[in-house]
């Protein structure tokens, strides 16, 4: 006896929207051996082939791997209200328009599920959502870019410089021709609104997340996080703070037994914490067109089985911007007496205290590498601007994130 058909709408056929559609084909008898259903493509859309109103009359559930704003906001929004189930990887959609398309799942009574806009294969929003449903969840943080996390793990095992290391992931197809949203720490910023708002039910916008990328980064800090014993991670952070919420993406250092220090290549890995659990970590592939499909269609299949899974309303919770964090500095300097003294002055009338130094002298110059113990950023940072313009700093100062916490 021949199953039911599970009509399945495909906007966008671009690496991910092929790897999908091939992948669905190969697990097709499977799917309908667990849910009684059998999926099939019922139509594909592009920006130069196919109709939107055909597709969605013939479509029970609609995926939509185009990507950006336009025109996918109003296809997304259409098919939910028109009672589709609709899956999408787009970080960007739901980064910016979030609460618009979770309202209109919401009327429509429909499944809105998206696992693969946030880390690959990576279950962080269905643990999120579903395992941890009745947690309390005090933070998540992770590596939530693949790409990044490849070209600091080139620049930490070779010695490669940033730009070395980049021209390798965008020749192995890690990185775009165009890898700015990746570097830049704004493709994790995106992922991480979406975080917080699965996390705390905070409405978090892409424009409210603060994030550095790791254009800036260099080998000489890859060295020294050697001698520190540190590792470099490109990192996002949603985290309760008192009443609000604090969502960041920066680049940081890790001590050797955190449970993100060790996550290497184009892997991603998700730490949620919360006092029923104390601490989980999920890891798994992050860049690639297969590795996303392969969530799409975990989606796909979960939308395949009532009940509905519906994100709540909002609530309204402050989002805090100056937290307490460690913080490395380097600087170059002029190699004469006195440096350290004024360096160590200037930090302790903005009550910041070192934690560690490493002092190098270069004939006449000379570097120096300090970790601060954890500050409000805004004292730490009105210190770097006046350590900045002191007449022996050759160079500006660098400063990079330290995260002390281990499990």
């Amino acid at each position: 006896m021949t199953a039911e058909p599970f009509r399945i709408g495909l906007l966008g056929h671009g690496t991910v929207g092929r790897a999908f559609a091939e992948l669905l084909d190969e697990r097709t008898d499977a799917i309908e051996s667990e849910v009684g259903l059998r999926p099939e493509v019922s139509g594909i859309l592009t920006r130069s082939r196919g109709d939107f109103d055909d597709i969605l009359e013939r479509s029970d559930l609609v995926v939509e791997l185009m990507g950006g704003i336009d025109p996918t906001r109003e296809y997304v929004l259409r098919a939910l209200d028109s009672g589709r189930h609709v899956v999408t990887a787009n970080k960007q959609l739901l980064s910016q328009h979030g609460e618009e398309v979770f309202d209109a799942a919401r009327r429509g009574g429909v499944q809105l599920r998206f696992e693969g806009a946030v880390a690959g294969v990576v279950p962080a929003i269905r643990v999120m959502s579903e395992t941890l449903a009745a947690a309390h969840i005090e933070r998540v943080h992770g590596i939530v870019n693949g790409t990044t996390n490849y070209i600091l793990s080139e620049m930490a095992r070779t010695g490669a410089s940033y730009e070395e290391a980049l021209a390798e992931a965008q020749r192995l197809g890690y990185a775009e021709a165009d890898p700015t949203e990746d570097v830049t720490g704004k493709d994790a910023a995106a992922k991480m609104a979406i975080i917080a708002r699965l996390a705390f039910n905070a409405a978090v916008r892409l424009d409210q997340v603060s994030y550095e990328g790791i254009e800036r980064l260099t080998a000489d800090d890859i060295e020294y996080a050697k001698e520190l014993d540190l590792s470099l991670k490109l990192i996002g952070s949603a985290e309760r703070i008192d009443s609000g919420v604090a969502v960041h993406v920066y680049p940081a250092f890790l001590y050797a037994d955190h449970p993100l220090a060790s996550v290497g290549g184009a892997f991603n890995a998700v730490t949620i914490e919360s006092p029923a659990i104390t601490e989980i970590t999920l890891s798994g592939p992050g860049a690639g067109g297969i590795q996303t499909a392969s969530a799409v269609l975990g989606d796909v299949i979960s939308a395949m089985i009532p009940p509905p899974s519906l994100v709540p309303p909002a609530v309204d919770i402050p989002l805090i911007t100056d937290t307490e964090f460690s913080f490395y500095l380097h600087l170059e300097v002029d190699d004469r007496p006195g440096v350290l003294a004024q360096v160590a002055e200037i930090l302790g009338l903005q009550g910041v205290s070192v934690k560690s130094v490493v002092q190098k002298g270069l004939g006449g110059e000379a570097r120096l590498v300090m970790v601060m113990h954890p500050v409000l950023e805004s004292k730490f940072r009105a210190a770097v601007d006046l350590i900045s313009r002191l007449d022996f700093v050759r160079e500006p100062p660098r400063v990079i994130r330290v995260i002390e916490e281990t499990f």
